[in-house]
């Protein structure tokens, strides 16, 4: 009949023999993916997505879309503070539409005349905002 000193002891025997490996071995681990690439994919999202929040600032900071905001009775402040928070496709679809509106609206010419679907644009941008507030 064993005794408890003959079984316990194989376990023990296991944990002295893991302790006794070299650090170095113990310390290795096989990556699948190279830890580099992996920081540089997370890098490269986080930049797409700053850049998808400075499209719908700048968006935001231009006159046409603040005097509209102004009539729809839209708070631009709580609007643009609300960006930081946008993520996933909210921040994708608001960036797309907000790059239209930077588009359309640049030019350099002194009198701006705001075609439909301009509007329809900066309306979306803000539809878009206010919906990811709530």
């Amino acid at each position: 009949m064993p005794t408890i000193r003959q079984f316990l002891a194989i376990p023990l025997m296991f944990l002295m023999a893991l302790t006794a490996m070299p650090a170095s071995a113990a310390a290795q681990q096989i990556h699948a993916i190279d830890p580099a690439v992996i920081a540089g994919a997370v890098t490269q999202h986080v930049a797409a997505q700053d850049a998808d929040r400075a499209a719908i600032r700048e968006a935001l900071g231009r006159p046409e879309v603040q005097s509209m905001a102004k009539q729809m009775g839209v708070d631009l402040e709580r609007v643009n503070a609300s960006v930081g928070t946008l993520a996933g496709t909210d921040l994708d679809r608001t960036a797309a539409a907000a790059r239209q509106v930077n588009t359309a609206l640049t030019g350099g010419a002194s009198t701006v005349v705001i075609s439909t679907t301009t509007i329809i644009i900066i309306l979306l941008v803000l539809i878009l905002l206010i919906v990811a507030l709530r």
